[in-house]
């Protein structure tokens, strides 16, 4: 009989070992999402275990409630990634999990969102969400050397790399003590985008409590940072959840430079694919991947709810929002913007 119960910190070690043991591993599963979440935001969080008769782990499913004040609550699995879902050994817990979610989503009057990196028949049978597919990640595999990787790209590709060194930017690669640099390109790009910006403390956090697995890489220019990401590593894969350049650098390529980086590293390092993350088929993010022999992967988002989710490109309400609110000054979007990015599970 499989028994559903809802983590405690001192899971913590029992949680990642089955994670890192299971085929659909992923960083997002990896307890240190949770702990920076409630770190920096301080949303509730709903990590349930199914164990056995013999209370050996039979699955996950890793569950954030996010609620605005005033507004009905959302369950995620997981927000502010590409996706999360369950990790079973067995269908019994699996399906076991979704009746647990379910349930856990009404007595909180919450609605319930679960993102995954494959399709999952019994998230399906359950009969009670509707799905997307229409976003995909981007995966590279790698070969044993960033020598060799570097040999598989085109010429036109290695000529873009090459650009911004020979126009002079710098790498560094590190941790914590590039966040101050990282949060400097990553906010100024987020206003110029018309989006609000995570807060400093939520990247602050995921470095903390990924520890080695994260690592920052910032790109300068003449003693500036102009470009920056942190890459999250887990089961043989370098992923890159956040990377940004500042828009009046571009022509210098420092984007090219930045991804190189990571690449470099991810191959050097011993991992077996990059994860470029989500984007849409044939718009500008895809194709950027794409260059890089990234091929894509569809994501299946499960949301429970009556009517289908949206496939459709942004609003028009939206595309307004995004031209006023890269308008405002700096001060006010630094400031309001991670009180509402924190609300945003995407």
């Amino acid at each position: 009989m499989t028994d559903i119960r809802i983590a405690e910190h001192t899971d913590k070690k029992r949680w990642d070992e089955f994670v890192l043991n299971h085929q659909m591993v992923g960083p997002y599963h990896l307890f240190a999402w949770k702990e920076a979440i409630e770190v920096a935001y301080r949303h509730k969080s709903y990590y349930l275990i199914a164990n056995d008769e013999e209370g050996n782990i039979q699955g996950l499913l890793p569950l954030i409630l996010v609620k605005a004040p005033f507004l009905k609550g959302i369950l995620v699995s997981l927000p502010f990634c590409d996706y999360g879902g369950i990790l079973a050994l067995k269908d019994d817990p699996k399906k076991r999990l979704v009746e647990y979610a379910l349930n856990l989503a009404d007595s909180l009057r919450a609605g319930l969102d679960i993102r995954c990196k494959e399709q999952d028949s019994d998230i399906v049978s359950s009969g009670s969400f509707s799905e997307s597919s229409h976003k995909s990640r981007m995966i590279l595999s790698l070969p044993e050397s960033s020598k060799v990787l570097w040999n598989q790209f085109k010429s036109k590709l290695r000529s873009q790399i090459r650009r911004p060194i020979k126009e002079g930017l710098k790498v560094r690669m590190g941790a914590g003590e590039l966040i101050d640099d990282f949060y400097y390109v990553i906010r100024r790009n987020m206003r110029e985008l018309g989006s609000p910006v995570h807060s400093r403390t939520w990247f602050a956090s995921i470095v903390d409590y990924f520890g080695e697995k994260a690592r920052v890489c910032v790109i300068y220019k003449d003693g500036s940072p102009v470009g920056s990401g942190i890459v999250l590593s887990c089961g043989g894969t370098l992923t890159i959840p956040w990377a940004s350049t500042i828009s009046m650098y571009n022509k210098y390529s420092p984007n090219m430079l930045l991804y190189w980086e990571f690449l470099k590293y991810a191959a050097d390092s011993g991992h077996r694919f990059f994860d470029f993350g989500r984007s849409t088929p044939g718009e500008g993010t895809f194709k950027f991947k794409e260059q890089w022999g990234a091929e894509p992967f569809p994501l299946f988002w499960f949301e429970k709810s009556t009517q289908p989710i949206s496939e459709n490109g942004p609003s028009a309400m939206r595309t307004y929002g995004e031209k006023v609110w890269a308008r405002f000054p700096g001060f006010f979007t630094d400031t309001l913007g991670p009180r509402i990015r924190r609300f945003i599970t995407l």
